[in-house]
């Protein structure tokens, strides 16, 4: 593949930017699988998909109500099988509800609350459309630049070359050797 902003050739399709000009060739690639069309992505109905922000609230819901069950359970084991039950039940309680409020907390400042962004897959009708139109030229790319682009190129002339400034001694000179008449007085 080569680079559509500068045509330096990549090593491999998987590069994300020219390694001449630093262009980002991340959706290149998809282009070029599309026949030069570009990639279309629609957003997801909110039927069965739901925002991060929605699945982490839901999450520590569910973690603070485990509270309600998790608890009496780790009770019922602790004063069957531990020595010491009354240590592990509060912290078992305190972890579960303070990590269920800190889970929604973390969702509801810092998870985004848009539905994911899924491309949409390709159907028959645009198969055929792409039909129609023509096969395009798939897996080619732009070829490289030439190496010699410019033959008849001349430099624009540099006008400083024409004339030169003169120089601070020149004019300091020049003053000096000037004779200032001198005020004669009239008798």
């Amino acid at each position: 593949m080569f680079c559509p902003h500068c045509g330096q050739q990549q090593v491999s399709d998987v590069v994300r930017f020219c390694s001449r000009c630093g262009f980002l060739l991340e959706g290149i690639n998809q282009v070029l699988a599309l026949g030069g069309n570009l990639p279309t992505r629609v957003i997801q109905p909110d039927a069965g998909q739901m925002s991060p922000r929605r699945k982490g609230v839901r999450q520590g819901a569910m973690l603070m109500l485990s509270t309600l069950l998790a608890v009496p359970i780790i009770a019922i084991l602790g004063v069957t099988f531990l020595p010491h039950p009354e240590v592990v039940v509060p912290i078992a309680a305190l972890l579960c509800f303070v990590g269920g409020l800190l889970r929604i907390l973390y969702a509801l400042l810092l998870e985004e609350n848009t539905p994911q962004i899924v491309p949409v897959q390709e159907t028959s009708d645009s198969a055929s459309q792409m039909a129609q139109i023509g096969p395009g030229l798939r897996g080619t790319a732009l070829p490289p630049p030439p190496a010699n682009a410019a033959l008849g190129w001349r430099p624009r002339a540099d006008t400083a070359e024409f004339a030169q400034p003169p120089s601070v001694t020149e004019n300091t000179t020049r003053l000096l050797g000037r004779d200032e008449p001198k005020d004669v007085e009239p008798q």
